[in-house]
Order: C-alpha cells, then sequence, then structure tokens
C-alpha cells in the first residue's frame, strides 16, 4: 500500500505563485510516476504534470511555461512550482502516484487564485 499526501495550496492573487508538495509513503516502487492533477467545479480531473524518476517531464499545455514539476527520490516528495497564476488554475489539486496499472491518489489541496 501507497500514501500519497499533498500540501502547500491556498489563495493567491493572480500573477502569484504557489508550490505544491507531496509526500509519498509506504510500499513505493523505485520505477514509479509521480503526477499533479487539478478539478474544478464542474469539469473533469484532468492532467498537470507527471514526472518519472529519472525525471522526464510532461505538461498540459495550459501550464507550459508556469508550472514545474520536480521530485527527491531520497525522500519520495514530488512538488509543483506554480508561477504566474491565473484565475482560471483556481481548483483542488491532486497527487497520484502510479507503478503499471496501480495508482494511489491524495485527498487533494484547494488553490484559489483571486483576479
Amino acid at each position: 500500500q501507497v500514501q500519497v499526501v499533498e500540501s502547500g495550496g491556498g489563495l493567491v492573487q493572480a500573477g502569484g505563485s504557489l508550490r505544491l508538495s507531496c509526500a509519498a509513503s509506504g510500499s513505493i516502487v523505485s520505477t514509479n510516476v509521480m503526477g499533479w492533477y487539478r478539478q474544478s467545479p464542474g469539469k473533469q480531473r484532468e492532467l498537470v504534470a507527471t514526472i518519472t524518476r529519472a525525471g522526464s517531464t510532461d505538461y498540459a499545455d495550459s501550464v507550459k511555461g508556469r508550472f514545474t514539476i520536480s521530485r527527491d527520490n531520497t525522500k519520495n516528495m514530488v512538488y509543483l512550482q506554480m508561477n504566474s497564476l491565473k484565475p482560471e488554475d483556481t481548483a483542488v489539486y491532486y497527487c497520484r502516484y502510479t507503478y503499471g496499472l496501480y495508482g494511489v491518489w491524495g485527498q487533494g489541496t484547494q488553490v484559489t487564485v483571486s483576479s
């Protein structure tokens, strides 16, 4: 079993920055993929960014150039640095641990960007 816990959400003005953190614990498999997803009211959950253990990254077009995903494999931590935030970035942000067909979601952290 793996557990993931997010932290770092909050309220920020448009143009501001936030850094989200995700801690994974339990039976971690080294060759995992970690990712950040988000869900706004009335919308489906969408991919924000993913990162492999080797550091390969993938981003949604809407966040490219503004968000940066990173990880610390020694601590089983994943981070999402969010810059130049926009009101449309407002959502609950979820961390996800994936290994093969096995995946675990965190409880989510709210990010609110005011205009």
